[in-house]
């Protein structure tokens, strides 16, 4: 475990901190393997609706792997393999999670930071956010689950452009190009209205949806047995309860979790 790493919970809202400000919130190998493990305790929780991925302190997001820690331990096979399973481990704890996830962008977002960012449903940012991925600066190689998140966002084309430049685009740029979903000179209002919401509409609906696009992106193409059941199973559950009767009593719907 880490001190380096915080998670927070309350009012739904699961709030995982990366808070090293004093290296611009570098990534270490203890932080990479701390990582999912937290992601994992959001998600268990059942009070929980929704992860916030976000700088313990302002002005920043996360700069990426330490490159100093990179640095004196990458000689060694076996610290390498670890590193590139953590990392994995954290990337895949993310973009699986079965709740909606927000990266809160305020800041630099570079490299393996920028793969956090990546890896979560959505990204918010402000107008002092940078985000690049850099490895042509180290003469690395980005992993394939790295690359498809960035290519599933921009596309082909701006994931070349922004690979082989190894440039940061600011704020608006990365709007324009679909990197991030929402720009806001005021971050936290955004945030609060969009989590907002987020909280008022349906958790199983959301849950469904998010693991029906997660489907489409490894390559389902049509409905089967699964996905049809699902439909059909929705039509059973409380939230569909609830939502109806809020609609016809023309009232807001009150969702559990």
């Amino acid at each position: 475990m880490t001190d380096h790493l915080k998670l927070e919970c309350a009012n739904g809202v699961a709030r995982l901190l990366i808070d090293r400000a004093d290296k611009r919130n570098a990534m270490t190998q203890a932080m990479w393997e701390a990582l999912p493990g937290l992601v994992a305790d959001a998600m268990a929780d059942p009070a929980v609706r929704m992860l916030h991925v976000s700088s313990a302190h302002p002005a920043m997001f996360c700069a990426g792997a330490d490159i100093g820690e990179f640095a004196s331990s990458s000689g060694d096979p076996d610290w390498r393999k670890r590193n590139q399973a953590a990392i994995r481990a954290t990337q895949i704890a993310l973009a699986r999670a079965p709740k909606p996830t927000l990266a809160i962008v305020d800041g630099d977002a570079v490299g393996g930071g920028c793969g956090i960012a990546m890896a979560c449903d959505l990204r918010i940012a402000s107008p002092r956010a940078r985000l690049g991925i850099t490895p042509a600066k180290l003469g690395l190689v980005y992993p394939l689950h790295d690359t498809r998140l960035l290519v599933e966002l921009v596309g082909p084309a701006q994931a070349r452009r922004l690979l082989y430049s190894a440039q940061l685009i600011d704020a608006a740029e990365a709007l324009r190009i679909g990197l991030v979903q929402i720009v806001a000179d005021d971050l936290a209002a955004a945030v609060a209205e969009f989590t907002a919401q987020v909280l008022a509409q349906s958790p199983a609906s959301q849950r469904a949806s998010k693991s029906i696009i997660q489907r489409i992106i490894e390559g389902a193409h049509d409905d089967d047995q699964g996905s049809t059941a699902g439909f059909d199973a929705a039509f059973q559950g409380a939230d569909f309860t609830e939502g109806v009767a809020a609609f016809l009593q023309k009232r807001k719907p009150v969702f559990g979790a």
